[in-house]
């Protein structure tokens, strides 16, 4: 153990005023410490400032510039707001389009797709036996020589080309009748327009166009049974229906615009010619507007334009034969930069006054016009630009498309188009400035590059320079006068612009209908549309309507206006009339119901005292359970077979033959016989006929509610619920079967054959046998009028019985199997 008494001294403790000095002290040396750390931090973070922004000062010095942003030696001058100008790289020249391919064509090729698939699942054979072409139905609502039936002549010789074989419908004749003569085709006047009965099977078609908005009343087939599926293509050339559907909604016609819905709902592809207009029908969109660009609605507006329309146009407008006007045309689009394209345009012009010869009074002969489709105070917008940019006054003003676009064109020396928008299309406006003869300057947009060629045919500039403009307009017009070098290559354009976009146009209907059409295995599909030939995508059919006499021409739009305010007139009445007839009938059935409720009451109550007094005096027999199932059984029966019949079972009572004529939907209605010995039998439980006795096939077979079923067996389906328990609901020797199909054709027993075939019937010529019927007179194969043996001969090398011999065997067969299925069905149902 260690001691402490050998150790070094212990040191003393200071006093206490002496350890709060040290105390003191080291405080302030922590506190020196602290700033002194704190000074060298701010002058560190100070110094990664500064350089921080060094580095990017220096970033943004060394950025590469773009040339049209680059300061040229030559000051340039900005007046007012023009100044943001400069920043080009700014503008928005219409960014905020944006142009999508149509999920149309996508969406039918994923269809037969999906149907090919699940061919090959269920190991089908795809084999086509092709023996007949695709056959088309064109419908119009006119026979008038117009634009779009020379579009529709020159796509339908295309198509014809590939394979296809079409039929022309129309609702009026008209000088086109002899076009379309030309072409092989045969034409067919639909009658009854107002009624829209309209006697046509469409089933003989693969397809169906229409048109025009005039042969919207077609639509009512097309919206029934069976037409309901048929492939229907319907092509609209003018926003005039779109403009009547947005009056019929802030007027708060509903049923007007349902109406119209339902019918651009109806078709399978709706085809607009451009890009505005599925815009315009957006609202009504359900997926299939499909863009066909394309028309030669332009040239044929420009075409009867004489060398004194201009002179006309200019007295009109107070112009002298020194003035040179300047026509400033652009994208039938609104977007936010249009404004700054047209002050780039006119701030290029402005450079130029210079080069134009004055008045006496100093004004310019330079006259600009801003033909746009804007809408509002667009005009006071061209006059702030024009004020800024210091034109004198009277030299730019603004004029609307849609009103004064001929007008404008007509009188315009030059034309420029100052859109920079990327569009999918060719600007409709600068296709009729290249049909007016005009020299016309273009941006090298894609789509105008691809039919306009620098100095041939037009004149381009880059969109990214616009400086370049002022040059060409030196070129074009030095002096103030369009040179003749100008008017040479105008010229060109108008030949190109006669012709433009023809091969997008035959190529999108045939693409189109590659799609849509659903052939059938006996249909041989049509050629690839790149075997045309090139006659047919250089040019339209100009020189089939050439002998036409053209009358006055009115615009689409008019005639489609015209149409429109006829059919509200007739929706109106009928609606007026179905209102009155309605309350009419209401007043008189219920007072008719009231009449008959009180004669039954009575005599029933009467029957009741009557057999309760026989009851009374007669003795009642005891039976057993069996026979009242029996009974109640019985009754069943006879009720649902009282429930058949009405008063024109009959009318039937005694004929020697019953006609039964299947039919499915109310389409077929004008097809059905009204008569004693024809009735109906209808494949579905809708669209049978109100007040007649026809027959619900799915009540007496089942099998027919299922859809795929009934589309399987057809006709069969009606001849097996005949069949089924036929006793109670056939009490006629003879029973015959009619297609409505027959009628159609008009291939249906007439008059006279009727009286034959009941007269060979009531005296038993024949005994029991099977009677055909066939209208052998309008059998192209018999020119010669033979007799059916005669005739039947020639087409069979003489072996007619033989023929027939064989075929009877088959449909004999054909009995027994079907009433075997009958009695199989009938067991099943006990």
């Amino acid at each position: 153990m260690g001691s402490l008494e050998g150790s070094l001294p212990v040191k003393r403790e200071p006093p206490l005023r002496t350890q709060s000095s040290a105390r003191a002290a080291r405080a302030r040396s922590r506190l020196s410490r602290f700033l002194l750390v704190t000074k060298l931090d701010f002058q560190k973070w100070m110094c990664a400032v500064a350089a921080f922004l060094c580095v990017v000062v220096m970033f943004q010095l060394f950025l590469p510039m773009d040339k049209s942003l680059a300061p040229s030696k030559r000051k340039e001058t900005f007046h007012g707001d023009l100044v943001h100008l400069k920043e080009i790289g700014s503008l928005d020249f219409g960014k905020d389009i944006r142009f999508g391919a149509s999920k149309v064509f996508e969406r039918f090729r994923k269809e037969a797709g999906s149907v090919l698939s699940q061919s090959y699942a269920q190991n089908l054979t795809l084999r086509r036996y092709g023996h007949l072409k695709p056959q088309l139905a064109l419908v119009f609502g006119d026979l008038v020589a117009d634009p779009e039936k020379l579009l529709m002549v020159t796509v339908a010789a295309a198509l014809q080309e590939i394979g296809y074989e079409f039929q022309v419908f129309s609702l009026e004749d008209g000088p086109v009748r002899d076009v379309w003569k030309s072409l092989g085709a045969s034409i067919t006047i639909i009658q009854n327009r107002d009624k829209a009965d309209f006697f046509v099977d469409w089933l003989n078609f693969n397809g169906i166009i229409i048109n025009s908005l005039e042969a919207a009343d077609v639509f009512t087939s097309f919206l029934q049974e069976p037409f309901k599926s048929l492939p229907l293509i319907w092509t609209i050339h003018d926003a005039a229906l779109a403009i009547r559907l947005k009056q019929y909604n802030s007027h708060g016609q509903i049923e007007l615009t349902n109406h119209w819905k339902k019918t651009l709902n109806r078709a399978t592809a709706v085809v607009f010619s451009n890009y505005v207009q599925p815009m315009i029908f957006s609202a009504f969109d359900s997926g299939n507007f499909v863009v066909i660009p394309g028309s030669p609605a332009e040239a044929w507006e420009t075409n009867n334009m004489t060398a004194s329309y201009k002179d006309d146009m200019q007295g009109k407008s107070g112009l002298g034969p020194n003035d040179i006007v300047i026509a400033v045309v652009g994208s039938q689009f609104l977007y936010k930069g249009l404004w700054l394209e047209h002050a780039l345009i006119l701030e290029s012009i402005l450079s130029l006054l210079a080069d134009f010869p004055t008045n006496k009074d100093s004004t310019s002969h330079l006259k600009i016009i801003i033909l746009s489709g804007s809408l509002g105070n667009y005009s006071l917008a061209v006059e702030a630009i024009a004020h800024n940019l210091r034109y004198p006054s009277g030299i730019v003003e603004y004029k609307a498309v849609d009103q004064d676009a001929d007008a404008v064109l007509g009188i315009a020396d030059l034309v420029i188009y100052g859109s920079f928008l990327e569009e999918e299309s060719f600007p409709e406006i600068l296709v009729k400035a290249m049909c007016y003869g005009k020299p016309i300057i273009a941006p090298e947009l894609a789509v105008i590059r691809k039919y306009v060629d620098d100095g041939v045919n037009g004149y381009l500039f880059p969109k990214d320079n616009v400086k370049i403009l002022s040059k060409i307009i030196r070129h074009v017009a030095p002096k103030g006068k369009v040179s003749p070098l100008a008017h040479n290559i105008a010229a060109r354009g108008k030949t190109t612009g006669r012709d433009l976009m023809v091969s997008e146009t035959v190529e999108g209907y045939a693409s189109l209908l590659q799609v849509v059409l659903k052939l059938p295995s006996e249909v041989a599909p049509p050629k690839d549309v790149s075997e045309l030939s090139p006659k047919h995508k250089q040019e339209w059919h100009w020189d089939l309507f050439e002998t036409i006499p053209r009358p006055a021409y009115h615009k689409r739009i008019l005639r489609s206006d015209l149409f429109l305010d006829k059919f509200e007139e007739r929706w109106n009445h009928t609606q007026k009339e179905s209102s009155s007839s309605k309350n009419a009938v209401d007043d008189t059935f219920s007072y008719g119901i009231w009449q008959e409720e009180k004669y039954i009451e009575v005599a029933a109550s009467r029957k009741r005292r009557e057999e309760q007094e026989l009851k009374d005096r007669s003795e009642q027999p005891h039976g057993t359970w069996e026979d009242v199932y029996k009974s109640a059984k019985k009754a069943d029966r006879l009720k649902n077979d009282l429930h058949e019949r009405d008063e024109r079972e009959l009318e039937r009572t005694g004929q020697p033959l019953g006609i039964y004529e299947p039919y499915l939907g109310e389409g077929v209605w004008p097809f059905l016989h009204v008569s004693s010995i024809y009735r109906g039998i209808g494949l579905s439980t809708k669209g049978r006929r109100p007040g007649a006795d026809d027959i619900d096939a799915p009540s007496r077979l089942p099998l027919l509610s299922n859809p795929y079923y009934r589309d399987a067996l057809g006709d069969f389906g009606a001849y097996f619920a005949i069949a089924n328990r036929i006793d109670r609901i056939h009490k006629n020797p003879w029973i015959g079967f009619q297609c409505w199909r027959a009628t159609a054709r008009k291939a249906s027993l007439s008059g006279v054959a009727e009286r034959a075939l009941l007269d060979a019937i009531q005296t038993r010529k024949h005994g029991d046998t099977f009677y055909f019927w066939v209208r052998v007179d309008q059998d192209p194969r018999n020119p010669l009028q033979q007799d059916f043996w005669s005739f039947c001969d020639s087409i069979n090398a003489g072996n007619c019985k033989l023929v027939l011999k064989h075929h009877l065997v088959f449909i004999v067969v054909s009995v027994f199997v079907s009433l075997s299925i009958a009695d199989f069905l009938n067991w099943v149902d006990y």
